[in-house]
This record gives C-alpha cells, structure tokens and sequence, in this order.
C-alpha cells in the first residue's frame, strides 16, 4: 500500500475510533445519525425528550397587590418556533416570602395562548399543589406548539398575609416521555400592606 493512502486510512480509522464515545455520552446512535434524525428525535427515541431550543424567561403578571386580597397570578412564557417540542407542563415553586401557608386552588388553573387580558384559546391542564414544598405542577392535556406565547393562570385562596417580595422559581418541560426540565428564572411579586409599606 502506497505510504499516503496508507496515513489516509489511517486517519480515518483514528477519526471513527474518536467518535464513537460521543455517540454513547449523548445517546445518539449510529443507526439513528445513518437514518438522518434530528438529535431531539433520537432522544426521543431513547426516552428522553428536551427542547432543542428552550424558552429562557417568564413574563409574571398579578394585578391586586396588596395583603388578603383576592387575586388571579398569570405566569407566561414563549416558546421558540424552533423549540423542537411543545409545552408539556410547568413547575411552579415559591422560593422565598414570609407567608408560606397561603394556599392555592390547583382545580381552577387555567391556561391559554396569549397574555392576561388578552386570552385566546384555551388549553386544557392538570394541576397538583404539593404544599409542603410550596410548588405546583401543571401539566398541558393538550401541548401549546412552538412560536405560541401561552399563559398559565393560578388562583390562590387569596394574596398573602404579610407583605414581601414573594419569588416563584419557574420551569418549563417539554412534551414527551421523561421530560428534562429547562429553567425559566424567577417570577417576583411584591405584596404591600393596606398602608402602602
């Protein structure tokens, strides 16, 4: 064999060997790359299921501030048009605030496209309030699309009893089996006293 084609083998072989543990560590497969599956695909494939393209934010929205007040909070999030998997739920979290014994009404969560006071369709969702760790789990029957701006309304039985800056840890999942969770950020509502403190 001429010595350049046989360092051209060569390399070509080293470039297989190399590649061949990147294939494991992400879960992709051979037979899964040779079919030309989008690496969302063959996660799902695995199942697994994560966004190829994640929302990064969440837009909080609450209109009455003050203590003991009846009251309505809107959480809302856009999903990339490339996000490569709708919107299978969102985890919700209060994180810190001096009352945490407020409680919520998981069966009158809603959700739709849009932003508060400008709703349109409707989605239908499940909800689940776990009040020992002050998180609630929506979870979408129907899953919002990428490029839609969806909105998930919580109702607690009213605002909290103390003032304070309240803060929710938000997170978004995509639809599929065993999600991976992407982090949106902080929600951060400030609650006042009737003397304005």
């Amino acid at each position: 064999m001429p010595l350049l084609l046989r360092r051209l083998t060569l390399a070509a072989m080293a470039a297989t060997t190399a590649l061949s543990p990147l294939l494991v560590e992400t879960g992709l497969t051979k037979g899964a790359l040779a079919q030309g599956m989008a690496p969302g695909a063959a996660a799902q494939s695995q199942q697994q299921t994560w966004f190829t393209s994640p929302p990064t934010s969440v837009r909080f929205t609450n209109y009455y501030w003050y203590v003991m007040l009846a009251s309505e909070y809107y959480f809302t999030v856009t999903l990339p048009s490339n996000a490569g998997a709708g919107l299978g739920g969102m985890v919700i979290q209060q994180t810190r605030g001096s009352d945490r014994n407020f409680q919520f009404f998981p069966n009158q969560t809603t959700a739709f496209v849009g932003t508060p006071r400008q709703e349109g369709k409707a989605f239908p969702v499940k909800a689940v309030f776990d009040d020992a760790s002050r998180t609630m789990t929506v979870t979408f029957l129907e899953a919002p699309q990428p490029g839609q701006t969806v909105t998930v309304s919580l109702v607690p039985q009213n605002n909290p009893r103390w003032a304070d800056t309240y803060m929710f840890a938000v997170q978004a999942l995509p639809a599929g089996p065993n999600p991976v969770a992407v982090s949106l950020g902080y929600a951060t509502m400030n609650i006042y006293d009737t003397r304005g403190n």
